[in-house]
């Protein structure tokens, strides 16, 4: 069934409702891979509430991504089985709760035709709000429809990924996953057996489940968190990221990394299969 480009763009979905507790942070957290060190403190504070000493518990910047998971403008009535993650940009607006009543407002942005045989990109947004109204987070989410284009849409004016810069990278860093990462992960959410079926993974052309692509941006917060910004999740204003392979669980996950003042450009790859994963990161600190 082919895009209806007006009726796409109108879609809009306000005052979806939802909750979480410190279970489904700590969760998130464990499922990115933190508390794999059960002796390191600094990423014990994500996944462990009950210290002997008493602390706050912290919440990874990006759970974002899974505190409303399911909300969205509304159905796309896309060939599913074609559509892809291509790309997530987090705006910040103040630090997350560890338990909250939040709403989520949903909306199309942009719909582009790439073309009969390209595809479409649908830009999509949702603003996390808390229990007053106020806003806790924006959320930008691109999809490669590679089974949609050729409906008569616009072509130009997609956005500019981040250029990374072209020097050496100032740090790298080796972030491992576990086997199991992605059985973990997907109780976050996201139960797409792609990602916990052989057989399905298969037949989708893998030859065994991947990683969620938004574990492994996860991951990437987790790196500048353990990095640059000293496991303050307060300090995130923005973070973005574009996919570009998966992340096979039990892979190490390399980052390389760029400081420009409170700028964190940073891009990752799987070193043992030489495949670039993510492109055109950047982490905005202040």
């Amino acid at each position: 069934m082919p895009i209806k480009y007006e009726e796409l763009m109108a879609l809009k979905n306000l005052g979806q409702k939802y909750a979480y507790g410190d279970r489904e942070v700590m969760l998130y957290a464990y499922g990115i891979g933190m508390g794999a060190d059960p002796m390191d403190e600094k990423e014990l504070a994500f996944v462990n509430e009950a210290a002997a000493s008493p602390r706050a518990l912290k919440v990874v910047p990006t759970f974002a991504s899974v505190a409303a998971w399911g909300a969205g403008p509304g159905e796309m009535n896309l060939n599913r089985l074609m559509v892809v993650d291509g790309e997530r940009d987090i705006t910040f607006h103040r630090p997350l709760a560890v338990a909250a009543d939040i709403t989520a407002d949903s909306s199309v942005l942009d719909v582009f035709d790439k073309g009969a045989d390209k595809g479409a990109v649908i830009r999509h947004q949702t603003v996390l709000r808390d229990d007053k109204g106020e806003p806790l987070a924006t959320l930008v989410a691109s999809r490669f429809a590679r089974g949609d284009g050729g409906f008569g849409g616009p072509s130009e004016g997609q956005p500019e990924p981040h250029k990374v810069p072209t020097r050496a990278p100032d740090r790298s860093i080796d972030i491992p996953t576990r086997p199991d990462q992605a059985l973990i992960y997907r109780l976050c959410g996201d139960r797409n057996p792609l990602h916990s079926d052989p057989e399905f993974a298969k037949r989708a052309g893998f030859p065994r489940p991947i990683l969620h692509g938004m574990c492994t941006y996860g991951i990437t917060c987790r790196g500048i968190l353990q990095t640059y910004a000293d496991y303050d999740p307060s300090s995130f204003r923005q973070h973005v990221a574009r996919f570009s392979s998966p992340v096979y669980p039990g892979e190490t996950v390399t980052m390389d990394l760029w400081k420009d003042g409170h700028v964190i450009s940073f891009e990752a790859s799987v070193k043992a299969r030489n495949a670039a994963v993510i492109k055109s990161g950047k982490t905005v600190l202040g």
